[in-house]
């Protein structure tokens, strides 16, 4: 999506680069637009850096394109935080004497404002008769909420913290078309003990899965996310209050918390990698050199818990995997694909590159989607937010009654 972020001149600035940083993360167009006054608090640089698009504060730039109401006209959405009293009234008032103003009144998107000002500010009638005003034409609030405040006062005024703001934004704009939908999905890479130091594992960070967890809880779906050994930056992504994370490390949990989190969901998504095979048996004691084992580790094949999932589905339930190819022969990645989407049994089957650029402990990914026949049913690249939106309106697509 493009997206607006306004930025006016509050303290409450600072948190401001947390919500462009974190929509930017999920793949979305951010253009921020500061007010004269905004600067005063973070300057452009930042604001540059952390949209990666140039930022001005002037109706009089890039006139021939006449941006002071491309901007508004452009947009998806337009998000104003911090929203202070005086811009609050300038909005009621459709005051446009600047950047923000004029595109504010261009646009027909959705807006949301996170309000931050003092207490007393917050309750003076005209503030409250302001947002009102706001409220009725359609203006959605995030905050403010109750708490310390600059110069040491408390009470309500504050702003909302960004991943507040950044989930109620995402949820005007988001397509509910999950609304009333269970799902499952399991993200990280399994780990399987060779002793209490060592493993047998993958390099899968569980971004992606933690991606199509956050974006099936905005589109309304109620999500378990079954994460196997992903760290808690990676979880922060899928922080929403339709996500519940049950934590799990090895193969043989990932398959008893899939097998449970799938007997009520009626879309089950395995993005996690799983190991093919585990030690058969596990050390208790650091294995040693001396002991002479290290290079002859014994090992049995893990159950192939997609596959059992397929099988044992019960009616009306969409089954999705994943797998992860190096082969630089797109025709050789499809057909290798087909035949595994066959001998799993699953509806989709996503494929993945992985390489220098894409797919385990990178930012981005590029997939295709294979469904019946083989046939390509999608294709996707970029951010793993935006891979998600793709394999989910494939989803969406395989499950519309023809």
């Amino acid at each position: 999506m493009d997206i607006v972020v306004g930025v006016t001149g509050g303290i409450a600035a600072y948190k401001a680069v947390q919500v462009v940083r974190l929509l930017v993360k999920a793949g979305h167009e951010v253009t921020v637009v500061p007010t004269p006054d905004a600067l005063r608090f973070v300057g452009a640089p930042t604001w540059e850096a952390v949209s990666r698009h140039p930022v001005t504060t002037s109706v009089h730039d890039d006139v021939a394109r006449v941006r002071h109401v491309a901007l508004g006209q452009g947009a998806d959405l337009v998000v104003i935080a911090p929203a202070t009293a005086n811009t609050i009234a300038r909005m009621a008032a459709g005051i446009a004497d600047n950047l923000l103003g004029t595109t504010l009144l261009a646009t027909e998107a959705p807006v949301v404002i996170a309000p931050a000002m003092h207490a007393e500010m917050w309750r003076h009638p005209a503030t409250q008769a302001n947002i009102r005003t706001l409220v009725e034409r359609g203006v959605r609030l995030v905050g403010p909420a109750a708490g310390e405040l600059a110069g040491g006062d408390s009470g309500p005024g504050r702003m909302s913290e960004p991943e507040e703001i950044v989930d109620d934004a995402l949820r005007a704009v988001a397509p509910r078309d999950l609304a009333g939908m269970r799902v499952a999905v399991s993200a990280g890479g399994t780990r399987e003990p060779i002793d209490p130091v060592r493993f047998l594992g993958n390099r899968s960070s569980g971004r992606q899965g933690a991606a199509l967890a956050a974006e099936a809880a905005a589109r309304g779906a109620q999500v378990i996310l079954v994460a196997a050994n992903v760290s808690a930056d990676v979880l922060a992504g899928a922080r929403h209050p339709n996500v519940e994370v049950r934590p799990v490390a090895t193969a043989a949990e990932l398959g008893d918390a899939m097998r449970e989190a799938a007997a009520s969901a009626d879309v089950v998504i395995m993005a996690a990698a799983v190991a093919d095979y585990r030690p058969k048996t596990a050390a208790d004691q650091k294995l040693t050199k001396e002991d002479g084992v290290l290079e002859r580790i014994e090992l049995v094949e893990n159950e192939d818990i997609v596959a059992g999932l397929a099988a044992s589905r019960p009616e009306g339930q969409t089954v999705v995997s994943f797998a992860a190819e190096t082969n630089a022969d797109a025709s050789a990645r499809r057909e290798r694909a087909a035949r595994k989407r066959e001998r799993k049994g699953v509806d989709l089957l996503v494929v993945n590159r992985a390489d220098a650029e894409h797919g385990f402990e990178k930012a981005d990914n590029a997939v295709e989607i294979i469904g019946e026949g083989g046939a390509v049913a999608a294709s996707a690249e970029g951010s793993k937010r935006e891979v998600a939106r793709a394999i989910w309106d494939a989803v969406t697509v395989r499950r519309t009654p023809r």
